[in-house]
This record gives structure tokens, sequence and C-alpha cells, in this order.
């Protein structure tokens, strides 16, 4: 095929992210390969089934823990479950004898590492099973549904940097040379979240990681787009859970897309839309269970002087330095920044005076030590069991009201830090975690 007729099947081509819900079952699974169809090429990016990865977590940690007998009975009941999958989802005999054929051979293979030496390359590898699993039945029920695709293996071409970042550019090269050889199909199957390291061993892009693969495979490309679906339809604003009465943002930016997902939108992986966004590639987040919902739109959108979501991120910790010898003195923000980066902690919000900084955590791993380099610096305190509130919108500063509108909605609650200015697109909040839902309440029926 001309290289000419490639770029233009590439450039036309949709990315489909499916997570684990979407192919939580076989019906689930029928229902997403229909609306793979009715698309057609599109490069199709499968999570494991849901319950599946937190499953095969469990095989790990029994094994690690010696519990070789919890271990077997892990792995019956999840050979089990997807014989059964199977079953429901093809009705072709010989198409079902083939996936019993695959399936004897994958949990044989995992059986096998029960009885060998276990580390962390070991446990990678046994994740690793669970989109192996979901893409190998899928692949075999769109065979019976005489559709045109493909199955691609994943670790051919996601691989991560020495430094555990993605090799856009490796992932780039290959993922063409893998379309090239085998070029002119409808469907390009593979699996989310799994890939190899730099020294060739199975690796991931740890939770999330599919949001991740859809992303940087659509920026590879690159596509026309980059859909996510999962179970519920857009992006909110304002947290269904605790919120009645929220409805899905119709359009976000980048920026405000990647503040939610930090900051608690469960529904898209904060480092999905990078990828996507360097590339200029619109991220779509559809609901598989009403795929006539409108869903979000994210891309490098126009100013819209508005006020978009509202979000939280449950346990926060809040850490305070008092110090005379911060008045006037160069050099102590970068003595305390040493100590977080010294143990690997990552700040979210930071607020500052004269003789004192605030900044708060969400890993408490190395607290302990981090709090005893601190206290040479000035005197400690701290807050446990806080919640940051994000809220998120077109907040440039000429943008008159919109800080005020904010404070005003949460005059009835304590506030601990405020963050603005540091983004053009985020107030932050640092609040007490029995506070929260009445927060998220408060902003809901202020701002919108």
């Amino acid at each position: 095929m001309p290289d000419s007729t490639l770029r233009l099947q590439f450039s036309n081509m949709k990315v489909m992210k499916f997570g684990g819900t979407s192919v939580g079952s076989a019906q689930r699974m029928k229902n997403m390969v229909a609306l793979v169809a009715a698309e057609g090429n599109v490069m199709v990016v499968l999570s494991a089934m849901s319950g599946t990865t937190n499953s095969l977590i469990g095989i790990s940690q029994s094994i690690k823990d010696d519990e070789l007998a919890n271990a077997k009975k892990q792995i019956d009941d999840l050979e089990l479950k997807y014989k059964d999958t199977a079953r429901e989802l093809l009705s072709d005999s010989s198409l079902l004898k083939e996936a019993n054929g695959k399936l004897d051979e994958i949990f044989s293979a995992l059986r096998s590492y029960v009885e060998k030496p276990f580390g962390v390359k070991e446990e990678k590898e046994v994740v690793a099973f669970g989109e192996k699993l979901s893409t190998m039945l899928v692949s075999l029920y769109m065979k019976e549904k005489n559709l045109d695709s493909v199955l691609l293996d994943a670790t051919e071409f996601m691989r991560l940097t020495p430094d555990g970042e993605p090799d856009q550019n490796f992932i780039k090269q290959n993922i063409k040379e893998v379309l090239q050889k085998d070029p002119g199909h409808k469907i390009y199957l593979t699996q989310g979240f799994i890939c190899k390291n730099s020294d060739g061993e199975i690796d991931n892009l740890q939770r999330g990681g599919s949001d991740y693969t859809a992303s940087l495979l659509g920026a590879a490309i690159p596509a026309e787009e980059i859909q996510i679906w999962t179970d519920i339809d857009g992006m909110h604003n304002n947290d269904p859970r605790f919120v009645e009465g929220t409805k899905p943002v119709s359009e976000l930016h980048f920026e405000e897309a990647a503040e939610l997902a930090y900051f608690g939108a469960k529904i898209l992986h904060p480092t999905c839309v990078l990828p996507a966004k360097h590339a200029n590639i619109p991220v779509r987040l559809l609901n598989t269970m009403e795929p006539e919902a409108v869903g979000t739109r994210i891309y490098n959108a126009e100013p819209t002087r508005k006020i978009k979501a509202v979000a939280a991120k449950d346990n926060i910790t809040a850490i305070k330095i008092k110090s005379s010898h911060m008045l006037l003195a160069y050099g102590f923000l970068r003595k305390v920044f040493e100590i977080f980066e010294k143990y690997h902690t990552p700040i979210d919000m930071i607020t500052t005076s004269e003789v004192g900084v605030s900044v708060t955590i969400d890993n408490e791993r190395n607290l302990k030590q981090i709090v005893a380099e601190l206290s040479e610096l000035g005197n400690v305190t701290v807050d446990r069991e806080m919640v940051i509130v994000c809220v998120v919108g077109d907040l440039e500063w000429q943008n008159r009201g919109f800080e005020a509108e904010v404070v005003n909605a949460l005059k009835e609650i304590p506030v601990r830090m405020i963050s603005y200015g540091g983004s053009n697109y985020n107030i932050s909040l640092l609040i007490r975690k029995d506070d929260k839902i009445k927060a998220l309440k408060l902003l809901s029926s202020h701002l919108f």
C-alpha cells in the first residue's frame, strides 16, 4: 500500500478505549463490539475485564506471602469465570474450542508462577494477563461476527524509557511499522496498560494506564480523535455520588480536564490528556451504557469565562512549617522542597507568608522522616484527614469575581488553605474531611 494511502488511513482513524466495566461481561463485550463495528477504521484499546486486575494482584500477593494453596484457588476461580464468559460470548463451536484452548495455555502459564521464585518482575508479568485475556476473547468474537479485524500485541510497540516514562519516539515509530506490515483493516485491537520497559521486560503504565495507552497511540498515529468509553456519560460538573442533579460538561480545555482528573474526577486518568494535548487531538469521554449521550469533548478550547466543574481529592495531609528564619531570607523554600524531593513525595498545594509555609501531600509513607527533617527548619504542625476541593474553569485573573463566588459559597465552612493564581484553570481549597459533602453541595448550588 502506498505511503500516501497509509497516511490517509491513519489520519482518518479513531482510537476507542474501553474500560473494565465496558468489557465486564459477555453481553457488554458484545455491546462494545457493536459500537466498534459501527465506527470502522479504528484502533481499539481494551482494559482487563472489571475485577480481573484486582484478582491478579491478589494472586500475586498470595504467592509473595507463600499462601500457595490460596493462590491456586484464586487462579481456579478466575479460570472458571473466563470459561463461563467464553461460553456466553461465542456461539461458534470451533471458535469456543479455540478460546478454551487458549485459556488453558494462559492459565497453565499463570499457574507456573506458583512454583518458582516470585519478585517484582514476575508480579508485573502476572498482572499483564488481564488485558491479554480480554483482547483474546474479543478478537475471537469479532472473528465470529466476520469483522475485518486484527489483534496486535501491545508489547511490540509500547515501551518505557530507562526513567520509566513512555518512550514516545519508540511508540510512534513502531506502531506505524506494525500497521504498515498489515495495512487496510477496519479494526486494529490491542491491549491497554501493558508494555515493556527499556530492558525488554513486561511492565505497565500503572493504574488507569489504558487511558494513557489510548492517548499515546492516538498521538503517535496521529488519530482523528481519541474516545474513552466508560460507564458514565462524560465528566460531570460535580461528584454524582454526593451531589444530586449533576450534569456532564459538554466541553473542556485540556488543562481543565487534567486539573479535574488529578483532583478527583475518576473517569479519566490524569496523565491521559498530555500526549493528546501536545498532538492537538481531541479526546471524547463517552458512555457504553448510553452510547447516544453526547459525553464530554476535551480539546484546546477557546476561553469561555465560565466555571465548569468541581472535584475533590481525599486523604490529604497538610504540613505547616513556621520559622523566623524565613523573614527577609532566601533559600528557605529550596531547603523545604529538597526534603520532599529526597523522600519522593509530591506536593499538591503550597501557600506562603513572611514566616511560614504550608504544603499538602497525599502520601504519608515517609511522613515521619519528612517531619523530623522539617523540624530542623522551624516549628512543624500536621493536619490529617483533609480534602482538597478543586474548582475548575476559565479562571484568568482578569475575569472578575470568580474567586469571590467560590469563597462566598464556602463562607460557612472553615478553609485551611487557598491556592489561586498558580493555574489559569483552578482554584483549590483545603478543608476538613467532615466538611467535604457540604462543601460540594454548596459549590453546586452557588456556582451552577
